[in-house]
């Protein structure tokens, strides 16, 4: 392969994000490596481990990523979170030595 072709690559790579650049290692590597991680790192710099996880078809998502944008469920739920947190003050322990009528019942 032409050098400026892998370096077209490496930069391509370099610009994605999330889950995108294990999907196009793995398939630059079924492309032009014979599916081989090895030959993938040797040429590209790739890690291979990066190439292997790429070539499974798993897709890891962070937990940053899961969560982005999303309502939190408090405020999605308001009136439950609200009765949530009123039980549990209404239970929560307020004096200071450890006494009370909710720990004997």
């Amino acid at each position: 392969m032409h050098i400026d072709y892998i370096e077209y690559i490496r930069s391509a790579d370099s610009k994605m994000h999330g889950t995108e650049p294990r999907s196009f290692m793995a398939e630059m590597t079924l492309k032009y490596c014979q599916g081989n991680p090895g030959s993938a790192e040797a040429v590209f710099g790739w890690s291979r481990s990066a190439v292997e996880t790429g070539l499974t078809g798993i897709i890891c998502i962070g937990a940053q990523a899961a969560k982005s944008g999303g309502i939190v469920w408090e405020k999605r739920e308001s009136e439950a979170a609200g009765t949530l947190r009123q039980t549990a003050e209404d239970h929560s322990q307020q004096d200071p030595t450890f006494r009370s009528t909710v720990a004997a019942n």
